[in-house]
């Protein structure tokens, strides 16, 4: 029966079954959406897997031995920076006590003897990456047995205009023209001094730590009269009673008129200087007792001026000698490719090139020098091989500073393991290899010659002639006599 027909209104009729139409739902600015219901399970499952994750992260990145350091991130920064600007940034990280760490002992096949001082190892970094004493502590941390600060100057100077650090990045060198750039005397002492707790009870060392060694590298500065020695021995009384060793450096090829020094006349001068003022320092409160002194020269000496050195360094009360310096010969093995045109740069060649130089520089000073001058063997050390080659031509330490930077962190303790199986190969220890080099390469004073005693014949032969003698000069007398 129609609806109308029960007395319904037409038009409610009509509105009351009039088909819906689709709703559609606004979202304005302010329109707040309903909360999602949070799983708590999911979320702490979230929450550990982050902090798990970050702390392998930091685990794996505080291990210097981690391919992260080598294959990942030096690299890019190598790519990203420029040569310096990656330089001190690799400085201020190492610096904060951000930086990795090496967290594996020494292989007892390793340690060495310098000084009859025990070091841990015989690898060592060379003056020039932290040239102003600010991550003294962080290198150390990277299991290095001997970390060398500077060069410092006396007085601060900003070296030479940059840019002045270019890689040759096929031939894993370097060429730096810094020209001791430095903070200066007071500024590197007070961050040296600021190293040494209040109390400290510790080994008796500069570097704070047992078996290893802290050395300062001295500079001169660059408006410092040619010929004089001032400038080292003002080195000596700043830095004598804060470190472990000295190093005279007079072979750098960036600094006008430096490598003059190595002459004959002013270094008998130099090392007389030098080593008068260590010899009046009062024995240091921290390490009780004086620094030795060592001297670093260059690799682009001819022998023969090597061997005139050789013979004052016998003469002088100098401790060691680092060899070498950096190069300023560019060898016809240097590899042309991307980053070929550096080696028209002028400074000073590091790195794999410069091994033979400063190898045969060290076998012709070894052969010079008597085995209480030990030698530290520095040019071109990127693996353990390298090193050994230096202990088998008398070197009682090495260092590196080229593949520092090129490897990045785990430098030292690759060398030091690839070291333990070069050793391992030769059934020997370091101190066994470089005691045999040392005792069969080095110089020895000539064994005056001896008269061989005379024989019973040849006594009676001389009294037969004096026999004769005097019978002729009795008869010569007589005849003078009768006439």
């Amino acid at each position: 029966m129609p609806i109308l027909n029960h007395g319904i209104p037409h038009t409610l009729a009509r509105t009351s079954f009039r088909a819906p139409k689709h709703v559609h739902s606004t979202r304005h600015l302010f329109t707040k959406s309903a909360p999602v219901e949070r799983n708590p399970i999911r979320t702490a499952l979230y929450t550990t897997a982050f902090v798990v994750s970050a702390g392998l992260f930091t685990v794996y990145y505080l291990d210097s031995r981690s391919a992260l350091h080598r294959y990942v991130l030096t690299p890019i920064i190598r790519n990203i920076l420029d040569p310096e600007t990656g330089h001190k940034l690799a400085v201020k990280t190492l610096k904060s006590g951000l930086g990795p760490k090496d967290p594996v002992r020494d292989d007892e096949r390793l340690k060495c003897q310098l000084w009859g001082e025990a070091v841990s190892n015989p690898i060592g970094l060379a003056a020039g990456f932290d040239k102003d004493g600010e991550a003294i502590d962080g290198l150390f941390d990277l299991g290095f047995g001997w970390v060398e600060i500077g060069s410092v100057t006396p007085k601060p100077q900003p070296g030479n205009p940059r840019p002045r650090m270019f890689r040759l990045d096929e031939d894993g060198a370097v060429i730096n023209r810094y020209g001791f750039p430095s903070q200066g005397h007071s500024s590197v002492l007070a961050r040296v001094r600021a190293r040494i707790p209040t109390f400290f009870s510790g080994p008796d060392r500069a570097a704070l730590r047992e078996d290893s060694m802290l050395a300062v590298n001295l500079g001169k500065n660059k408006e410092s009269p040619a010929d004089s020695i001032d400038d080292f021995v003002a080195g000596v009384r700043t830095f004598g009673p804060y470190s472990d060793v000295l190093v005279v450096n007079v072979s750098s090829p960036n600094t006008p008129g430096l490598r003059g020094l190595q002459n004959k006349d002013v270094l008998e001068r130099l090392l007389d200087g030098v080593t008068k003022a260590r010899d009046e320092l009062t024995p240091s409160p921290l390490t009780s007792r004086k620094p030795k002194v060592v001297l670093k020269i260059a690799p682009d000496l001819e022998k023969s001026q090597i061997i005139e050195m050789a013979d004052v360094i016998r003469k002088s009360n100098i401790d060691g000698v680092i060899v070498s310096n950096t190069t300023i010969q560019r060898p016809k093995t240097l590899v042309n490719g991307q980053s070929s045109a550096n080696k028209s740069e002028a400074g000073g060649l590091s790195g794999p090139p410069i091994k033979p130089f400063s190898l045969k520089a060290l076998q012709t000073l070894r052969a010079h020098l008597p085995s209480s001058i030990p030698l530290i063997g520095c040019g071109g050390i990127a693996s353990g091989k390298d090193a050994l080659d230096y202990a088998k031509s008398g070197a009682s330490m090495v260092q590196v500073y080229t593949s520092f930077g090129y490897d990045g962190v785990g430098a030292c303790r690759r060398i030091k393991d690839e070291l333990v199986d070069e050793l391992a190969k030769e059934g020997k220890s370091w101190e066994q290899v470089v005691h045999e080099a040392v005792e069969q390469l080095s110089w020895k004073e000539p064994i005056p010659e001896k008269k061989p005693e005379p024989t019973v014949q040849q006594l009676i032969s001389e009294a037969e002639e004096l026999k004769t003698m005097l019978d002729k000069l009795g008869d010569e007398m007589r005849e003078s006599t009768s006439a």
